[in-house]
């Protein structure tokens, strides 16, 4: 692997997370941003509510992103849930499914690299959030499963998990 010459930028990139704030406000979702650099936000969904975590880290120009679940494994559930998380990576586009190490949640986490560019767009933030949610609900039947329901990844996969193919 060769090395890359890089020029330093004289102008650095805006922070997003205040474009996240106005649309947070706009959707009248609860928020708590104790800094600049961290907004938290509460979403109510269809399975369950929503956190999603918001970091800036303005010397790489990365805004780091997670949407954590409302449900906690137990220690006896851990292996089928990381067996779970390779099987729903796999049908990812956009992120991927972890788990919280500190309280064993499952969240949705994708980074946002913005090096260069002054600023990001307002749709950029929309479809970050609405894609997270969109995957959250989508998956949630399949980790409730496994979890709560005692399901191995694979059934759960199976039963909670409907990829069409094709147009009807």
């Amino acid at each position: 692997m060769s090395a890359v010459a890089v020029e330093e930028t004289p102008t650095s990139t805006l922070n997003p997370l205040d474009i996240v704030e106005e649309i947070v406000v706009a959707n009248e979702w609860p928020f708590d941003r104790s800094n600049e650099d961290e907004l938290i936000v509460e979403i109510a969904a269809r399975w369950c509510d929503y956190r999603l975590y918001f970091v800036w880290q303005g010397e790489v120009s990365a805004m780091q992103f997670s949407c954590q679940f409302d449900m906690k494994a137990t220690k006896a559930r851990r292996h089928e849930l990381n067996e779970l998380l390779s099987e729903v990576n796999a049908k990812m586009w956009l992120g991927h499914f972890d788990v919280c190490p500190d309280e064993h949640t499952p969240m949705f986490r994708h980074t946002t690299l913005l090096r260069g560019a002054p600023r990001a767009s307002v749709e950029q933030m929309e479809d970050l959030v609405e894609i997270a949610l969109m995957e959250c609900e989508r998956f949630y039947p399949a980790f409730q499963f496994v979890i709560s329901g005692g399901k191995s990844a694979s059934e759960a996969v199976t039963a909670a998990i409907l990829d069409t193919v094709g147009e009807a």
